[in-house]
């Protein structure tokens, strides 16, 4: 797998802004992409030393529309910290 089929996309929230402060980065990544896979990809990607990685699966809200019901994509989310002193460009100019 290439690390731009890795890393999906950033994911820009309340949450992720506060944990910036904390070097932590959150990203939306493959379903199938390991911890190691993930750290590559970063490291590659935006040329910075990854510390930790934490990986969770979110499960897809079920939704209704009427009496038809369907569900949302489940997804898996990175929450990537970087070395002391580095920071990921993307998210400094959000």
């Amino acid at each position: 797998m290439d690390a731009r089929d890795i890393i999906l996309k950033p994911i820009i929230s309340e949450q992720s802004t506060a944990a910036q402060a904390e070097n932590k980065y959150t990203f939306k990544v493959n379903r199938d992409a390991n911890k190691i896979q993930i750290k590559k990809a970063v490291e590659e990607i935006f040329k910075v030393k990854v510390v930790k990685v934490n990986t969770l699966n979110v499960l897809g809200k079920t939704r209704r529309m009427g009496k038809y019901e369907g569900k949302r994509p489940d997804w898996k989310k990175a929450i990537v910290q970087v070395a002391e002193g580095q920071t990921i460009q993307i998210f400094e100019g959000a």
